[in-house]
């Protein structure tokens, strides 16, 4: 379900640290991301691959160029307005997991559509259970996220990040914390969000075989693109 639209856009992005000492992170890269594609950042450690999707997640605005979602300007928005984008538009998945441990499967899903508080409780409750379903943990809803496995407990939160239809979910090692058959599992699952459903995926990883099994990879070194 790919198109030639772009769901992101980066273009002459530069980033600087500037603790201890001046050092450019990320060096004039550019590039776009199609609706619907699943791509990995690779690099050794120190490439600047995180400190590149912390700065296509609006969380760290401080660097120079552009960064357009859908076609939306978003470099110079204000911290409220890139905080109600991030809410309604992009969906994380982290290494850890970062559930409620005290609440359900399906309390800790809901969450972020109840914050959003576009639609009703009744309805964003469906949509979770939905999304459960889709990720095979309908069964599991109302258990505590802390007697879920971690293989379940990485697929709540992916159904987590889906619950408000994100433009692009984002992934920070998100097989990470995983042994091979649940990093597996959650390949397969990004793979079929992507292709069958027209979800765009960005995700760091320093995981070989799960880059390969991406639609495209970005490879980085002292923060720029390698060809």
């Amino acid at each position: 379900m790919k198109t030639t639209e772009n769901a992101l856009q980066v273009r002459n992005l530069i980033k600087y640290f500037h603790d201890p000492q001046t050092f450019q992170v990320i060096k004039n890269i550019s590039f776009d991301v199609k609706k619907g594609e699943f791509l990995s950042i690779i690099g050794k450690s120190g490439s600047g691959k995180s400190t590149l999707l912390y700065v296509l997640s609006t969380m760290d605005t401080d660097y120079e160029g552009s960064l357009e979602f859908n076609g939306e300007q978003l470099t110079g928005k204000t911290q409220n307005e890139l905080a109600a984008f991030r809410n309604e538009h992009i969906g994380f998945v982290f290494q850890f997991h970062y559930l409620l441990p005290e609440f359900s499967a399906l309390q800790n899903v809901m969450l972020p559509a109840l914050k959003l508080g576009k639609h009703s409780p009744e309805e964003i409750e469906h949509r979770a259970y939905e999304n459960l379903r889709l990720l095979d943990l309908k069964e599991q809803a109302l258990k505590k996220a802390n007697k879920l496995s971690g293989g379940q407990q990485q697929r709540v939160a992916i159904a987590r990040a889906l619950i408000n239809n994100p433009s692009v979910i984002m992934g920070d090692e998100p097989t990470g914390n995983l042994d091979s058959k649940n990093s597996l599992a959650v390949q397969d699952i990004f793979r079929n969000l992507a292709h069958e459903f027209g979800q765009t995926i960005i995700c760091v990883t320093h995981d070989n075989d799960f880059a390969k099994n991406t639609d495209r990879t970005i490879e980085m070194a002292d923060g720029l693109i390698l060809k």
